[in-house]
């Protein structure tokens, strides 16, 4: 198939999750590809390769299906919370904060990311299986809300939250033990999970946490997993947590919100068609009410977790094509100057992609080619067997889908900069990361005294 079919074939401007390109891929006049009116060459002529692209105008339409497919389909009160490890950085915490959307983070520097890009500290939870002291600390000198994860985290903030003049709200996290068809490596919501409290745990420690003063308990967590097609699992998450809820409310807590978690998939390839936003918010809406109406319970607030449905589709990474190399019978390859380093998934999770020449996108793809990485791993293949025109080096790739977890997984592995990034929107361009240069590298390397002048 011709990329332009494809391209014209795959665009959902009301639910970006289910496109493969951003929603504002053009075909240009001379063959080639825009996004955000920008021409994808000449961002790389003028940025450089590997180049992180994001559209604005895709990020801003995710966040506006969440926001308003809630107000459409869930009476009560609702707040989406953009899952910043997919994509933290101060760019995407603004983005978000303009669009009325809090924030979920993983760490400290999550944290101080989401807060100095402008997220109100109301609006932030703060995650993780093991929680450092400075980390818990920071959360709450800075009024964050803490997810309780297990033990370890009760133990520890009983010390830290008296030492603060400032009250602290809680949110619990347990395992609600459904499993959902996806990578082993990203399932969390089955009862072999390194996060949250089992659901055998949850009434003894729910009777511990409210003899503790310091323990403000305004909400219950939970996630099952990521990249995930189906509706049924989250309708029967939905219904676990209600019935937790209740069993909160009867030990004394006054619970005020349920959150979801995340996890609705988006689309790589052709043959990925995962739910629309819309659908998935009203699959959730309609089940929690139903639920709390058939219990006769007050309405929580419903929050969610979008993380890679909210800018995975927003993302391409452009390379430079440089060396190949033709196995008669087997396998040409077409190595790029990036790979592993600044996009981990398909070597740690066999993922895929859709790519194509970003300046002859209108040619019929007739050559079968792998792409390979530059880092000196025989995995680091971007594409295998993949069908392009013929190529030629110096030619630009553009890989879709790349906006969440490629540049927040990136490295150094041998000891290769990651990539600059830029934001486009209506035919402008901003530099939002700069690129990392060799002497950045070094910058944190120390040398003792006692080996230097040895050689």
């Amino acid at each position: 198939m011709a990329n332009s079919t494809f391209f014209e074939s795959t665009r959902d401007s009301k639910s970006p999750n289910r496109n493969i390109s951003p929603i504002t891929t053009q075909i240009n006049v001379n063959g080639g590809l825009d996004i955000g009116g920008c021409t994808l060459s000449e961002l790389a002529s003028r940025y450089g390769t590997p180049l992180y692209v994001l559209d604005e105008e895709t990020i801003r339409a995710s966040c506006i299906a969440y926001r308003e497919s809630l107000k459409k389909y869930y009476p009560g009160p609702s707040l989406a919370l953009y899952a910043s490890k997919a994509n933290s950085s101060l760019i995407m915490s603004s983005l978000i904060a303009s669009e009325g959307m809090g924030l979920d983070a993983v760490s400290e520097g999550e944290l101080l990311t989401a807060i100095n890009g402008g997220v109100p500290v109301e609006k932030i939870v703060f995650h993780g299986n093991n929680k450092s002291d400075q980390e818990l600390y920071f959360a709450c000198q800075n009024g964050v809300t803490i997810v309780i994860d297990n033990q370890y985290d009760i133990d520890r903030l009983e010390k830290i939250i008296p030492t603060i003049n400032r009250s602290v709200n809680l949110m619990l996290r347990f395992t609600p033990g459904i499993e959902c068809h996806t990578h082993e490596y990203i399932r969390t919501g089955h009862l072999d999970s390194k996060f949250g409290f089992d659901p055998d745990q949850l009434e003894t420690v729910l009777k511990k946490l409210v003899d503790s003063k310091w323990a403000n308990l305004s909400g219950l967590h939970a996630h099952i997993g990521s990249q995930i097609f189906e509706l049924q699992p989250h309708e029967d998450l939905v219904a676990v947590m209600v019935d937790a809820l209740i069993l909160a409310k009867q030990i004394g807590h006054s619970i005020k919100d349920l959150n979801v978690g995340g996890g609705l998939g988006v689309r790589y390839i052709e043959s990925d068609d995962p739910p629309s936003i819309s659908d998935w918010v009203k699959a959730i809406s309609n089940k929690l009410v139903q639920e709390c109406k058939k219990r006769d319970i007050k309405l929580p607030r419903l929050m969610c977790e979008p993380g890679r449905s909210l800018i995975a589709s927003a993302g391409v990474t452009l390379y430079t094509i440089g060396s190949q190399k033709n196995i008669p019978g087997i396998r040409s390859y077409i190595s790029v100057d990036g790979g592993m380093s600044d996009n981990p998934r398909p070597i740690t999770y066999q993922s895929s992609y859709h790519a194509c020449l970003v300046d002859r996108v209108i040619e019929n793809a007739d050559q079968t080619v792998t792409i390979a990485g530059k880092h000196c791993e025989s995995g680091d293949v971007l594409l295998k067997d993949f069908c392009l025109p013929e190529t030629r080096s110096e030619e630009i790739l553009g890989v879709f889908g790349t906006g969440a977890y490629n540049f927040s997984m990136s490295s150094n592995y041998n000891r290769i900069p990651r990539p600059a990034a830029v934001i486009v929107n209506k035919g402008h361009s901003e530099i939002v990361q700069r690129r990392e240069t060799p002497e950045d590298l070094l910058r944190l390397d120390v040398l003792p005294d006692r080996f230097i002048g040895l050689n």
